[in-house]
C-alpha cells in the first residue's frame, strides 16, 4: 500500500508495532492517547494531507473540548513522532509540523495546604481517604502510591518501600 493514501489510524498502528521499546506501562499510556486524544480527530485523515493548518487544528480541537495541558503535550508528542516518521519516509514535501507552535505544559510550584487546610481534608472523608491523605503529606506519597500501600513494602521497622502505584487507567 501506498502511505500517502493509508489513513492516518492505519500508519499509526504500523508505526506502534514497530516500537518495540516501550514497556507496558508506556504501551498502556500510548494506547489511551491514541485512542482518546489523536485517533477521534485524526485516524481517518490520509497521510498524504497533513500541513501545518490541520496538526494546528488539532492542538485548537483539544483546547476546546478542555484537555488539560499536559495531556495536550503528551498527545502531541505522539502526532509528532509519528508524523517524524513519515517524513523521514518522505511522506511530506513540507514538514506538517513546520511553524507549529506545541502545546506548552507549565507545571505550576506545588501548593502545599496549610496545617488547617490539612485538618479540613482530613475530616472530608472515611478512613481510607484520612489514611491516604496521612500517607500524601506526611510521606510525600503520590497519590497511585498511597492506595497502594501495603504490608509487603515494609522493608524495616520505620522503612517504608514504594514500589507499587494504583494504575489510574486500569484501577489495579
Amino acid at each position: 500500500m501506498l502511505y500517502g493514501v493509508m489513513r492516518f489510524g492505519e500508519y499509526a498502528a504500523e508505526w506502534k508495532a514497530g516500537q518495540r521499546d516501550l514497556g507496558p506501562a508506556s504501551v498502556r499510556h500510548l494506547d489511551s492517547l491514541l485512542e482518546h486524544h489523536v485517533l477521534p480527530l485524526l485516524g481517518s485523515r490520509r497521510m498524504d494531507t497533513f500541513e501545518h493548518r490541520v496538526v494546528e487544528g488539532f492542538i485548537r480541537a483539544m483546547e476546546r473540548a478542555g484537555v488539560g495541558l499536559a495531556t495536550q503535550a503528551n498527545a502531541f508528542d505522539k502526532l509528532k513522532a509519528i508524523l517524524l516518521d513519515a517524513h523521514r519516509l518522505g511522506l511530506f514535501e513540507d514538514h506538517p509540523l513546520a511553524g507549529v507552535k506545541p502545546p506548552q505544559y507549565d507545571s505550576k510550584r506545588a501548593v502545599i495546604p496549610s496545617p488547617e487546610q490539612l485538618q479540613q481534608i482530613r475530616v472530608a472523608g472515611d478512613d481510607r481517604f484520612w489514611l491516604i491523605a496521612d500517607l500524601m503529606s506526611g510521606c510525600g506519597m503520590r497519590n497511585g502510591e498511597a492506595a497502594a500501600v501495603n504490608l509487603r513494602n515494609i522493608v524495616a521497622d520505620d522503612v517504608y518501600r514504594i514500589t507499587e502505584q494504583v494504575n489510574q487507567t486500569t484501577g489495579t
